[in-house]
């Protein structure tokens, strides 16, 4: 099975690029959009000068439990850089959003609080929400993740998305909102 094909069978259809789209930003954006596969796993990254994204994780069944996904993230950590990523909310009928919260949760990685992100999924044409983690070696702001968020966003997520969807992306500011603690004292 190659990279995509264990991706597509692991994360939901909204929250999946197409092929297309991410062969495109692996040859178009390959000097930040960069890909790690081997037979158990496969990590889809975006690495900035001053941050990482992770687009995808995916650690095969026999694999989990073996330190598999520890390994790759201290890679990653050892950049010293912020790491930011995507993560369904826990549903309990679903024990993978349970086991995969506490995975990051052990790998210090931060729930943001103050970050909203609901997107309408090309696919389905239904809302998806999704809770923004990070782990910062700085103790990064909520306020700098949001605006490195969004930079992915519009840079990544949505990179030729007419081209390669027939129709566009929403835009930044209908999918993201951002509370700081100014706003919600009373």
């Amino acid at each position: 099975m190659n990279w995509y094909e264990k991706l597509n069978q692991y994360f939901p259809i909204e929250e999946m690029k197409s092929k297309e789209h991410m062969e495109l930003l692996l040859k178009e954006k390959r000097e930040i959009y960069k890909k790690d596969d081997g037979p158990n796993h496969v990590l889809m990254y975006v690495e900035m000068d001053d941050f990482i994204f992770i687009d995808y994780l995916f650690v095969s069944n026999e694999a989990r439990g073996q330190g598999l996904g520890k390994k790759l993230l201290d890679k990653l950590k050892s950049k010293s850089k912020p790491i930011i990523l995507e993560v369904e909310p826990i549903d309990y009928d679903d024990s993978d959003t349970q086991k995969r919260q506490r995975f990051y949760k052990r790998e210090g990685f931060k729930h943001a609080k103050s970050i909203g992100y609901h997107r309408r999924s090309i696919a389905t044409g239904e809302i998806n929400e999704l809770e923004i983690l990070y782990w910062s070696p700085s103790n990064e702001s909520e306020e700098s993740i949001y605006e490195k968020l969004r930079h992915t966003y519009e840079n990544i997520h949505t990179y030729k998305d007419e081209e390669l969807y027939g129709m566009p992306y929403e835009d930044a500011d209908e999918v993201f909102s951002f509370e700081s603690d100014e706003q919600s004292a009373p």
